[in-house]
C-alpha cells in the first residue's frame, strides 16, 4: 500500500516540478525572443512606414536607423520588385538576395514572417504604400503598391537555437533531477503518514490485547458459574467479585481511551477558571491517605497555601490522581511518597516523588506513550492500563505546562509538573 502511494506521490511531485520547469523555460524563451526582435521589428516598421516619394525622389527618414542588415524593397501594382537603393546591390548579392521574389512571394500585406533561405535566416515585413505620389519610374510606369523590409537575423536565431538546445539538454538533466527530487519529497511526505499508520496499528493491537484480558476473565468466570447452576450467590461470590473487577477495569480503560480519542480530535473539553491549586492537591491527598494504611507507605506533603492558577479543576484533579496512583503502585511497603506544591518563577510547581523501583533510563523517553509499561505484568496486576501518563501529559500540554521525569533504578522516581500562573 505504501509503495503504491509512494509511486503516486513521486509521479505527482515530478509532474508539478516538470510543469513549473516547462512554464519557466517557455516564458524565458519567449522573453528572450521578444527582446532580441523587438528593436529590430520597430526599426523595420519605421523603414516601411517612413518610405515615401516626393517629386520622384526618395525622402530620407527624419531619424535614420543605420543598420546594414536591413534592406528596403518596393513592389509595383503589377508584381515587379525593385531595390530603390542601387548602391546596396552588392550587399544583397552577398546575402543571396539577388532573386528576392522567391523569399517574399508568400508574405501578405501587414504580415511579419521569418524564413530560412540558402543558409541565412530572413525576417520580412510587407507594408502598404499609403502616400499619394506613388510613381517611382515613369519610363517603366512603376507605381509603388507596397514596401518590403528584409532583415538578416542569423545572429539572433543562432542565439535562440543555442538557448533552445540548452533548454532541451537542461530539460533532460532536469527530468532526472525532478524525478529524484519528487521521490525524495514523496519519501519525506510518507514518513509521518507511515508513522501514523504504524501507531494506529499498534494502538489497535494494544487495545485488542488490553480488552481481551478482562473479557476473558469475565467469560471464564461466567462459564464456570453456568456449570454449577445450583450453587448459591455466596458460594460464587469470589467469581462475581472477579467479574466486577474485570468490568471495572474495562470501564476505566474505555474511559481513558475516550479521553485520548477526544484529545486527538480536539474535542476534549477544557474549562479554564481561577483555581486554588493548593486546595485541589490537599483534596487528592485526603483520598490517598487510606492507601498509606493498606500498603504501609508513608505519604509526606509540603503544600504551599493559596496557590492560584488559571486551569481546569477537574483535569488538575485527574492529573494529581494519576501521578499519586503511579507512585503508590510502584513503591514497596515501607517506602515513602512525597508530594509538594509551591510557586517558582511565575509557575505553580507540583512534584511527586517516590522511593519505588525506578525506571530504566532507556524507558524514560517512552513512558508517555500509550499502553507503554516498563513492567507489564506488575502494572496489569495492579489495575493499570498504560494510559495514565499519556493522559497526564495531555493535561499538562493543554495547560501550557511542562512535565519532567527523573528516575534512578532501585531508588525511585520524581515527576515535576510546571503550570503557568497566568496564561496569555
Amino acid at each position: 500500500m505504501f509503495q503504491r502511494t509512494l509511486v503516486r506521490l513521486t509521479t505527482l511531485n515530478s509532474f508539478v516540478f516538470f510543469i513549473i520547469y516547462f512554464l519557466f523555460t517557455a516564458i524565458l524563451y519567449g522573453y528572450l525572443s521578444y527582446r532580441l526582435f523587438d528593436r529590430l521589428d520597430e526599426a523595420m516598421r519605421l523603414h516601411a512606414s517612413g518610405f515615401r516619394l516626393e517629386n520622384g525622389i526618395i525622402v530620407p527618414l527624419e531619424r535614420p536607423i543605420l543598420d546594414p542588415r536591413i534592406f528596403v524593397l518596393i513592389r509595383s501594382s503589377d508584381g515587379h520588385t525593385l531595390n530603390p537603393f542601387p548602391f546596396r546591390e552588392t550587399e544583397l548579392a552577398n546575402y543571396e538576395l539577388t532573386n528576392v521574389d522567391e523569399i517574399i512571394s508568400d508574405v501578405a500585406t501587414g504580415e511579419l514572417k521569418t524564413k530560412d533561405y540558402k543558409g541565412h535566416v530572413y525576417r520580412m515585413m510587407r507594408w502598404p504604400y499609403r502616400y499619394q505620389e506613388d510613381l517611382y519610374d515613369s519610363t517603366k510606369n512603376f507605381r509603388i503598391e507596397s514596401i518590403f523590409v528584409i532583415s538578416i537575423v542569423d545572429s539572433e536565431m543562432h542565439l535562440l537555437n543555442s538557448f533552445l538546445w540548452l533548454i532541451i539538454g537542461g530539460g533532460i538533466i532536469s527530468i532526472i533531477v525532478i524525478i529524484l527530487a519528487g521521490f525524495f519529497l514523496a519519501k519525506r511526505a510518507m514518513v509521518p503518514i507511515q508513522e501514523a499508520w504504524e501507531k494506529q496499528q499498534q494502538f489497535v493491537s494494544d487495545v485488542s490485547h488490553e480488552l481481551r484480558s478482562p473479557l476473558t476473565g469475565i467469560y471464564s468466570n461466567a462459564e464456570l458459574m453456568l456449570r454449577h447452576p445450583n450453587k448459591t450467590v455466596q458460594e460464587e461470590c469470589h467469581r462475581i467479585t472477579a467479574i466486577m473487577q474485570e468490568a471495572k477495569r474495562m470501564i476505566k480503560l474505555i474511559s481513558s481511551l475516550l479521553t485520548l480519542a477526544r484529545s486527538d480530535a480536539g474535542k476534549a473539553e477544557i474549562s479554564l477558571n481561577l483555581v486554588n491549586l493548593s486546595d485541589v492537591v490537599n483534596e487528592v491527598i485526603s483520598h490517598f491517605k487510606v492507601f498509606t494504611e493498606i500498603n504501609h507507605i508513608n505519604l509526606a506533603a509540603n503544600i504551599e497555601a493559596n496557590i492560584e492558577v488559571v486551569a481546569d479543576r477537574d483535569r488538575m484533579h485527574q492529573l494529581l490522581v494519576i501521578l499519586l496512583d503511579n507512585a503508590f503502585k510502584f513503591t514497596p511497603a515501607g517506602g515513602q511518597v512525597t508530594i509538594a506544591c509551591y510557586l517558582a518563577n511565575k509557575n505553580a510547581i507540583i512534584s511527586v516523588q517516590d522511593t519505588g523501583v525506578g525506571i530504566d533510563p532507556e524507558n524514560i523517553a517512552r513512558i508517555f506513550d500509550r499502553f507503554f509499561r516498563a513492567d507489564k505484568s506488575r502494572s496489569r496486576d495492579s489495575g493499570g492500563t498504560g494510559l495514565g501518563l499519556s493522559i497526564a501529559k495531555w493535561i499538562v500540554d493543554k495547560h501550557a505546562g511542562k512535565i519532567d521525569v527523573k528516575s534512578t533504578i532501585g531508588k525511585g522516581t520524581k515527576f515535576t509538573v510546571s503550570i503557568p500562573i497566568l496564561r496569555k
